[in-house]
């Protein structure tokens, strides 16, 4: 399969290989000790094939976060503008591009929107019961 950078001209087939990626994945992105995400986790009854990742443990990667963004559309959607280091950084007074949303969710897991739920090529941002109900479903349908 080819791989295509983001300085080829033909960058579509990229987000094409990235979802194939995806077929058949249950992950989700979590913080052990955010209790939004505790919540969450708790009212889903998870089966032994879906994976946790704790982003803090186990930062996400620029592959994953890429693979995220294809299923998300934009690295903003990611972006999670409730965190600390967003108001102590000065980024609220600050245009941020889609790059600079990439950049400082890689930077710091804390600027990751959380939990993000990959079922197959689904996902689900945020702990929002609107989330749970459709990740839930997806789960036990697919178990």
């Amino acid at each position: 399969m080819k791989f295509y950078t983001h300085k080829s001209k033909e960058f579509k087939p990229k987000t094409i290989f990235f979802a194939k990626n995806l077929i058949g994945m249950k992950k989700i992105y979590h913080l052990k000790t955010c209790t939004s995400c505790k919540r969450f986790l708790d009212k889903l009854l998870l089966p032994s094939d879906v994976v946790l990742q704790n982003v803090k443990s186990q930062p996400i990667t620029a592959t994953e976060l890429d693979q995220l963004k294809a299923l998300s559309g934009s690295y903003e959607s990611l972006f999670s503008r409730k965190s600390k280091l967003y108001t102590e950084m000065g980024l609220k007074q600050l245009e941020l591009t889609e790059d600079d949303y990439r950049h400082y969710i890689l930077e710091h897991y804390t600027f990751l929107k959380r939990p993000v739920c990959v079922i197959n090529q689904q996902i689900f941002i945020g702990p929002s019961e609107e989330n749970l109900l459709a990740v839930r479903q997806l789960i036990s349908s697919n178990g």
